[in-house]
């Protein structure tokens, strides 16, 4: 990890934005007093990095990375690592609380051919945001935050942690800084392609056991097998052919026995119709009573017609039935009119009492309302009587009133009131009253006007006892035609039913007739044409009938005979077609060929076929399963050989074994880098070595005859030089991708002379190597040799920073 440009803004002791480029820098210098600011650019490249800082005592504090009065803050840095360029930015912000959280964090990867001054713009990709910055940047930098400031950022009193370090601790360092996890993830991978190799090759048995037919015996006797199949199939035509002749001459037995047992069948169901016998008579009965019933039906038509004659002579009936209607409704007319008249003189005389009645009311109604207003004014002026007094005016006739008159206290209004609803109450009824009597009286005074000439208007009426003989005469001569008209229909009735049975005993006969024709064709078609049956004669049906029965009879028997005979043949062709099939299916089942027992003999060539191609099939399988036992038996013994190489290379690369081994070399090489530097910072005076048994750092002091003791009892200067040559050995020796080294103070404790060293030992790192070397100091002595410096001050504003190129 190399910084390229650093950018503070309101960062702890900065109050305002600045920015640091280290791009033309390998060796500089951090001077200022002490307080200034020097080591706030430190911690800023540490909490780009990781969000954090080591001076803050805890891992993941962001407090500090705020001024008490500051409200928020940004730190951005642009880096290469490993050949590619990073910019990194952190955000701080506080909450209402006071409280300090990180508002934004981003890690991208950036285009290293863009300008400095515009690299955040030039984002190849993202890689991380959020929490996920501080992972990332670890896998970026290749090293965790722990390790990256024990070997690139040394922060005050920290130089000699890993000096002190205990094994373990270094040898996860050292792990890192050399990338040894690699040999156990290739430990690993070797551990599982062990355990694939094994599982394939298990699998591959398992398939191989599968085949364990697939040999070279069975090989060969399928084919013997299938070359007596090729043989069977080219030879098995002529048994086939005579099987299928031994089939057609069971086709041609079964077909001339069909026909026997048809013309038996024919003549077995030959039956003479049940009616038959009694057609004759039934013939001559239906004759005679349909002439019978033809006779009785003309008379009777006869009489009908008769009688309609003298029913029109009568003439019309309508007329005295007219006469007679028009006699009842002139009795009906007078009775409603004397009725009416009647009632109308009840409603005049109605009508006068209820006049009377109303004229009563009215004049009660008059008396209660005049009674009614002497009493209001008698109350007027006794309520008037309350406010005269003697010689005043009289509020009625403006007079002075002489003297205060005395009234009687008048009755109660309230009756008054009574008694007049009561008048007019009974003067309303009585005014409805006669309204109802005066309306009722009119209406029916009109209706008897009204009735009394429609009576008036009627036609003189006629003799209702003449009228009445004539339709009496009207109604015997209707029932006397309906007697006649019934009779004839009966008679009619009776003789369509004779046509009927007369029609169907007729259908009867010529279907008697038909049957007996049809009988006789079927007869002829069946095989009579040698003995035909006797020649039909339409003249006696029951005769024909009879004649035909009796050669049936003789036919049968023959007939009878026939069919034996068919049987018999049939029988003996299907013997034959049943030891020739018989005598086929051994053979066939010689060469394992098994067909149904009734197979035809296109099924059986087709069963031979269907075994020869399952044979070549299964010749054809064997030999491909005999192929693939063989690759299993190749691919077993190739994924156990992997298997074996596998675990060997895992057994040698076991972490407890080839890691702690690979990393002791690591630190004796470390170590004994770090002696060559001790010894020059020390003058000789000191080197470091590991000891035997425990690993820790010792050192061999030579001012003390070479004896050997623990690097804690060195004193603080001489502790700051063994740290420092260790950090120089980390730097330059151990790491491949440590690009740069910061050490924060420290340089205070040393006397000129190992200052001197120090100086000249850095001088020669930052000149022999492409790396970063930056040093954050107030001893002027060693600031004076740093040919880049970054000049730190503070006022009341804040940090501020300049950079002084003394080259």
């Amino acid at each position: 990890m190399r910084p390229l440009l650093l950018h503070l803004d309101h960062f702890g002791s900065f109050r305002e934005p600045v920015t640091v480029d280290f791009s033309d820098t390998e060796y500089f210098a951090l001077v200022g007093p002490t307080g200034a600011g020097k080591s706030t650019i430190i911690d800023a490249i540490c909490f780009a990095l990781y969000g954090t800082v080591p001076r803050w005592g805890r891992e993941g504090a962001v407090a500090h990375a705020l001024a008490p009065s500051v409200t928020a803050g940004k730190v951005a840095m642009v880096f290469d690592s490993d050949g590619r360029r990073y910019g990194v930015v952190r955000a701080m912000v506080r909450d209402a609380k006071g409280a300090v959280r990180t508002k934004e964090a981003r890690l991208d990867e950036l285009d290293p051919a863009a300008p400095l001054a515009e690299a955040f713009g030039a984002v190849v990709r993202p890689l991380a945001e959020g929490e996920n910055v501080t992972p990332e940047a670890q896998r970026v930098t290749g090293l965790e935050y722990r390790f990256f400031t024990q070997c690139v950022v040394l922060p005050q009193g920290r130089f000699a942690e890993f000096l002190h370090a205990a094994p373990r601790e270094r040898q996860d360092l050292l792990v890192q800084l050399l990338d040894a996890d690699v040999y156990e993830r290739i430990r690993q991978r070797a551990a599982r392609e062990e355990e694939t190799a094994k599982q394939e090759a298990s699998f591959a048995r398992d398939e191989l056991a599968k085949l364990s037919g697939a040999t070279e015996q069975a090989e060969r006797e399928l084919a013997e097998r299938l070359a007596g199949l090729r043989r069977l199939a080219e030879t098995i035509g002529a048994d086939l052919d005579l099987l299928r002749a031994r089939e057609a001459d069971i086709h041609l037995a079964e077909r001339e026995r069909a026909a026997v047992a048809e013309r038996q069948s024919v003549l077995s169901a030959l039956r003479m119709p049940a009616a038959v016998p009694t057609l004759a008579a039934a013939r001559r009965a239906a004759a005679e009573a349909l002439e019978t019933l033809a006779a009785d039906a003309a008379r009777l038509e006869a009489d009908e017609q008769e009688a309609y004659e003298a029913l029109a002579a009568l003439g019309d009936r309508g007329a005295p039935g007219a006469a007679l209607a028009a006699l009842d409704a002139r009795e009906r007319l007078e009775a409603e009119a004397a009725r009416a008249r009647a009632a109308a003189s009840s409603a005049a005389a109605a009508l006068e009492g209820a006049a009377g009645e109303q004229a009563v009311a009215e004049q009660a109604l008059a008396a209660a309302e005049e009674q009614r207003e002497r009493l209001r004014d008698a109350h007027a002026a006794a309520h008037l009587l309350t406010r005269l007094e003697a010689g005043r005016p009289c509020p009625v006739c403006r007079h002075p009133v002489s003297e205060l008159p005395r009234h009687e206290p008048p009755a109660d209004m309230r009756t008054a009131d009574r008694v007049l609803a009561g008048a007019r109450e009974r003067a309303q009824r009585a005014r409805a009253a006669h309204a109802k009597a005066e309306t009722s009286a009119s209406m029916l005074a009109t209706q008897a006007a009204r009735l009394e000439s429609e009576l008036a208007a009627l036609p003189a009426p006629g003799d209702r006892a003449e009228l009445q003989a004539r339709l009496a005469a009207f109604a015997k001569a209707d029932e006397l035609a309906a007697q006649a008209r019934d009779a004839a229909r009966a008679a009619r009735g009776e003789l369509g039913q004779a046509r009927t049975r007369a029609e169907q005993v007729e259908r009867q006969t010529e279907s008697a007739w038909q049957a007996l024709q049809a009988a006789r064709d079927r007869l002829l078609v069946s095989g009579a044409q040698d003995d035909p049956p006797p020649p039909l004669i339409r003249e006696d049906l029951h005769r024909a009938w009879t004649d035909l029965l009796g050669w049936r009879d003789r036919a049968a028997q023959a007939t009878l005979a026939a069919l034996a005979e068919r049987e018999e043949r049939l029988a003996q062709a299907r013997a034959r077609l049943t030891a020739d099939r018989r005598g086929l299916a051994e053979r066939l089942a010689e060469h394992g060929v098994l067909a149904p027992r009734d197979a035809s003999p296109d099924q059986l060539g087709a069963a031979v076929a269907a075994a020869v191609a399952r044979a070549d099939s299964a010749l054809d399988r064997l030999k491909e399963e005999r192929a693939r036992a063989a690759d299993l038996e190749t691919r077993i013994t190739m994924k156990e050989h992997k298997a074996k190489v596998a675990h060997e290379l895992a057994l040698r690369l076991r972490a407890n074994a080839f890691e702690r081994w690979l990393c002791a070399e690591a630190l004796e090489v470390l170590v004994a880098s770090a002696s060559d530097t001790l010894r020059e910072l020390s003058d000789g005076q000191y080197e470091l070595a590991l000891a035997d048994k425990t690993g820790d750092i010792e050192v061999i002091d030579y001012g003390e005859a070479g004896m050997r003791r623990s690097a804690r009892t060195l004193s603080g200067g001489e502790t700051f030089q063994a740290a420092l040559a260790l950090a120089l050995a980390l730097s330059g020796a151990v790491a491949r991708r440590l690009d740069s080294i910061f050490l924060d103070e420290g340089f205070g404790t040393l006397d000129p002379a190992t200052l001197d060293t120090v100086a000249t030992t850095l001088e020669r790192l930052a000149a022999g190597q492409e790396r970063m070397i930056g040093v954050v100091t107030h001893v002027p002595a060693l600031a004076e040799r740093v040919p880049v410096r970054f000049r730190v001050g503070r006022d009341a504003k804040g940090s501020h920073i300049s950079k002084a190129d003394v080259r």
